[in-house]
């Protein structure tokens, strides 16, 4: 989820390459419906988000018995937010924009496999 939808063309792009199924969305208060409807098996979630605060929404899921266990991944073009950034449960990770296909591609599969 992002609210750049050119950043979510090119994550689409990149992952579908790489075999993966892709669900993108704009909205944050679209983001329950959508799990429910397509449970994912990861989630890359932007932090600054138009109207949200990825944060926020990233504690909601956690909190929630049904998406508590979905991995996330939160991205941000703050870097200083990954040196702020504590994961308070498993499954959360970080990644900076801009972003390096192959460490994009690394963090995907390493949450996907510890899930």
């Amino acid at each position: 989820m992002d609210d750049n939808e050119d950043i979510l063309e090119i994550l689409r792009l990149i992952l579908e390459d790489y075999g993966y199924e892709v669900k993108t969305i704009t909205d944050g208060n679209l983001m329950f419906e959508e799990i429910k409807e397509n449970r994912p098996d990861l989630i890359l979630l932007d932090i600054m988000l138009g109207n949200m605060d990825g944060r926020e929404l990233c504690k909601a899921l956690k909190s929630n018995k049904e998406t508590q266990d979905i991995p996330i991944i939160l991205v941000s073009a703050s870097h200083n937010l990954s040196d702020r950034f504590m994961p308070t449960s498993a499954h959360i990770d970080f990644l900076a924009k801009p972003f390096d296909m192959m460490e994009l591609l690394n963090k995907v599969a390493i949450n996907l496999s510890a899930a």
